[in-house]
């Protein structure tokens, strides 16, 4: 029997292209269930060694087929079908064609915007440079950097608020914000922008097909428009997936809008459940529909509504009324992470995304219980399209911080 999983980083779904992304470093192109990260630069093969050595990882920045690890010497490390190094980074944002990054060489020194182009090996010199006249200083995450071990969570890409402007993957690379949007939080889905405004407002905008954009209509919306919907709920954050949405308020409640077709929304689909049905008759109910073993049906005792697109915001609740504190969404899939420490993942599933050590497709949260079983609290999450990237901490810091405070 192995030792326990020490808190770090750990991954889990699509390597096919040997970005790191678990402690296995096998020829598999995919990791069904949570585990260790481990980085090639440590130059150890053992994962507890590594983990002791080492590389301190503070964000992680996926793409598709690559993935950027931002340090905490400011550098930046790429593995995957893009690798190198770059000193002096704060924070990227990746595609398959091009990198941003956010530099700042040493302290003191003006900071600059760059885009390389994601070749196999990044040299040369960037394809574009805007230098930024005055910094924005962000809060980190709760619980988050150096002081507690956790990983400082910068979130200075693709949002840079003083200048008035935001960054893109794909060019123009640059594009100016309304100065009535105080922005504090921006995500880009594969063809839409969320803005979160200082208020807490909502604001959505590129092509709604598939309802991404929470307007209730498919049309396009050619700069940001708030979603009404959401009107006088202060929002907290905001996520984008390829084609969905969603946001958490300040009193921890989830909402989501856009594509479902994997159930990324956690809202019924037919594709799930047909085979759902098919797997229930060879060997037993599924985990989401433990008494399906025919059509599924809703409390009146007819056939439920699939949902394919949902063009509103809606209310989605967790098992147990669960308050949410982050969220993050990958191509087709979604997950979030709990006040309590807990992660829940759905949607798409088949290169072991979600966590479940399984390749199932899910339309209903469920719990990794990877974590809790070996007592690690959840403190982030960051989708990549077909994987997925989590910080945990030991349980017991929680339960000694909580002591610390209790009354005597």
């Amino acid at each position: 029997m192995g030792s326990p999983p020490r808190p770090g980083w750990f991954g889990f779904g699509f390597r096919g292209f040997g970005q790191a992304l678990g402690s296995e470093l096998g020829p598999r192109s995919s990791l069904y269930g949570p585990e260790p990260l481990v980085l090639e630069g440590s130059g150890e093969r053992d994962p507890e060694k590594a983990q002791a050595a080492v590389i301190e990882v503070l964000q992680v920045r996926p793409s598709w087929s690559f993935s950027g690890f931002l340090t905490r010497d400011g550098g930046l490390l790429l593995s995957g079908s893009v690798s190198g190094q770059l000193p002096g980074c704060r924070d990227m944002l990746a595609s398959e064609q091009h990198l941003l990054v956010l530099r700042m060489e040493a302290e003191g020194t003006p900071a600059e915007v760059q885009a390389w182009a994601a070749a196999p090996e990044l040299g040369g010199e960037p394809l574009w440079t805007q230098q930024l006249l005055q910094q924005g200083s962000r809060e980190s995450e709760p619980g988050s950097g150096p002081q507690t071990g956790g990983p400082l969570a910068p979130a200075l890409l693709p949002l840079v608020p003083e200048p008035g402007w935001y960054v893109s993957p794909r060019q123009p690379f640059s594009r100016p914000l309304a100065p009535e949007l105080k922005a504090r939080q921006l995500v880009l889905g594969a063809e839409h922008a969320l803005l979160l405004a200082g208020m807490g407002q909502v604001y959505t905008w590129g092509t709604g097909r598939h309802g991404q954009l929470g307007h209730g209509a498919l049309e396009a919306e050619l700069e940001p428009r708030q979603v009404e919907a959401l009107q006088g709920l202060p929002m907290a954050r905001v996520a984008a997936g390829g084609w969905h949405s969603l946001c958490v308020s300040e009193a921890g409640d989830l909402y989501v809008w856009g594509w479902n077709e994997s159930g990324q929304l956690a809202l019924p689909s037919r594709a799930i459940a047909e085979k759902e049905k098919t797997v229930a008759g060879a060997s037993g109910p599924s985990s989401c529909s433990p008494e399906a073993e025919g059509p599924i049906v809703d409390g009146d005792g007819d056939p439920a509504q699939f949902i394919s697109i949902q063009p509103f915001p809606a209310l989605l609740d967790l098992p147990g009324g669960s308050e949410v504190s982050k969220a993050s969404c990958g191509s087709r899939h979604t997950a979030v992470v709990t006040r309590d420490g807990e992660l829940y993942t759905w949607g798409w599933g088949k290169y072991g995304q979600l966590g479940h050590k399984n390749t199932a497709s899910l339309d209903c949260p469920q719990r990794v219980d990877y974590f809790t079983d070996n007592l690690l609290r959840v403190e982030a999450v960051i989708c990549g399209p077909w994987n997925t990237y989590v910080y945990a901490v030991e349980e017991k810091t929680r339960l000694s911080s909580q002591l610390d405070r209790a009354p005597l």
